[in-house]
């Protein structure tokens, strides 16, 4: 087999810094390193780093697989003048160590709402790219008085090709079996062996949900419906010439449907309930 380590080492910093470096150079903010407003609130037994800016509404930013609070640059720029907005290096991600401990989801779920107690902020609203996103539904399912609405970028429920994109997973595979890396090891075993999450499970997020996938992302277009299916309040955004990356891909669009999902009364009324011929949904 051909020496694949900087293949990977590549897709790594591709992750983690692809939506950050497509955002017009006005980004100045020093996300991610930010000493002025960065902070670390010690929460099941680490130190997790967090940075907050502006005010308002608290509004959470939680980043995917490899990445870190610089990939949301674009989107603490934009949020800030309405939010406060808080974003946060997930467990073993950016400035939040964990070098030791097998990474689970739900482990990096309470992290969030540890530091939300510790920030004293009863809900918010939540917007999670990839593995964020995992951690947002997990957030409404398991902590649902910790949330006002959860936006996600790219969630799955299960590890497999009935999830993802065949040509990825066994990219994740290949990567977990031979890195050298024991970082790129720690992050892709958790991608490569979870979530672990029950359709049916979901049914205790009691919140608006916003689903958002590109047209072309690493997660199946059927594995999103399945999801949609499984959320009592949800909304669902498939976002036309996209990948995994989207949101930077096409930031303005993004920007568009989240602020329409976050500041507009959620609704899920039907075609038939529209046309009169069924019962009305409740908006919230």
């Amino acid at each position: 087999m051909p020496n694949l380590q900087p293949l990977f080492l590549w897709l790594a910093l591709f992750v983690s810094t692809r939506v950050a470096a497509q955002q017009p150079a006005r980004y100045t903010t020093n996300c991610g390193a930010n000493a002025q407003v960065g902070k670390y609130a010690s929460v099941n037994g680490i130190k997790l780093y967090y940075e907050t800016y502006g005010t308002g509404k608290p509004l959470l930013l939680l980043h995917g697989s490899g990445g870190s609070i610089r990939a949301q640059a674009a989107q603490i720029e934009h949020f800030r003048s309405r939010y406060q907005v808080i974003a946060v290096d997930s467990r073993a991600h950016g400035k939040s160590k964990d070098d030791t401990s097998v990474l689970t989801y739900e482990l990096m779920a309470s992290d969030v709402a540890k530091l939300l107690d510790e920030l004293k902020i009863d809900s918010c609203y939540v917007f999670g790219q990839s593995d964020g996103g995992i951690l947002g539904l997990l957030l409404a399912r398991d902590y649902p008085r910790k949330v006002k609405r959860v936006a996600t970028f790219g969630a799955n429920l299960q590890p497999d090709t009935t999830a993802v994109q065949p040509a990825i997973w066994t990219f994740v595979q290949d990567t977990v079996r031979t890195t050298k890396s024991a970082k790129l090891k720690q992050i892709y075993t958790l991608v490569a062996e979870q979530p672990h999450i029950l359709p049916q499970s979901l049914a205790a997020a009691r919140a608006p949900v916003l689903l958002m996938y590109g047209d072309r992302d690493i997660i199946r277009l059927e594995h999103a419906l399945r999801i949609f299916t499984s959320l009592p309040n949800s909304n669902l955004f498939v976002m036309p010439g996209a990948t995994h990356f989207g949101v930077g891909e096409k930031p303005q669009l993004f920007w568009l449907v989240l602020a329409d999902f976050f500041e507009k009364p959620f609704t899920k009324l039907s075609t038939a309930e529209e046309m009169g011929i069924g019962k009305r949904s409740k908006s919230r």
